[in-house]
């Protein structure tokens, strides 16, 4: 009886990002987006929030518009290094990005309830997608 082995085909990536890395590249840049517009609309018009009593996250509303457009930048420009399939500075910093922006979603939770926990579970995802992938990711030389 004779023994067929599988041929053992060695997994290469070159150019774009694939499978996890870019899933959570495409959530970073949705995420991003959505900070931007958050906190444009927060530093354009303070009358279209909610107002709040006494609050222990409580900033001025234009200070948590510029938060959210600053850190919606930078999570805007990760997701795109990304996809461009980055070194991986970009896996650390989209990381520690996404768990940063859950922090400021959760305390910008009660102006924007619905628009935070959206955020928030793309920000999850992108956690899981990042660190999952993390062996997919090709050793640069």
């Amino acid at each position: 009886m004779s023994q067929q082995t599988q041929p053992v085909t060695e997994r290469r990536h070159s150019g774009p990002a694939s499978g996890g890395t870019t899933f959570a590249g495409v959530l970073l840049i949705v995420s991003g987006v959505v900070m931007i517009f958050e906190g444009i609309s927060a530093i354009a018009q303070d009358d279209i929030w909610v107002r709040l009593g006494d609050y222990v996250f409580k900033f001025n509303l234009t200070a948590w518009g510029w938060i959210h457009l600053v850190l919606g930048v930078l999570v805007l420009v990760v997701g795109a290094a990304l996809l461009q399939n980055a070194p991986d500075w970009a896996r650390v910093v989209g990381v520690a990005l996404a768990a940063f922006n859950i922090i400021v979603n959760f305390a910008w939770m009660p102006y924007t309830p619905v628009w935070a926990i959206i955020v928030i579970a793309i920000d999850v995802f992108v956690i899981w997608a990042l660190c999952r992938s993390w062996g997919e990711h090709p050793k640069r030389a």
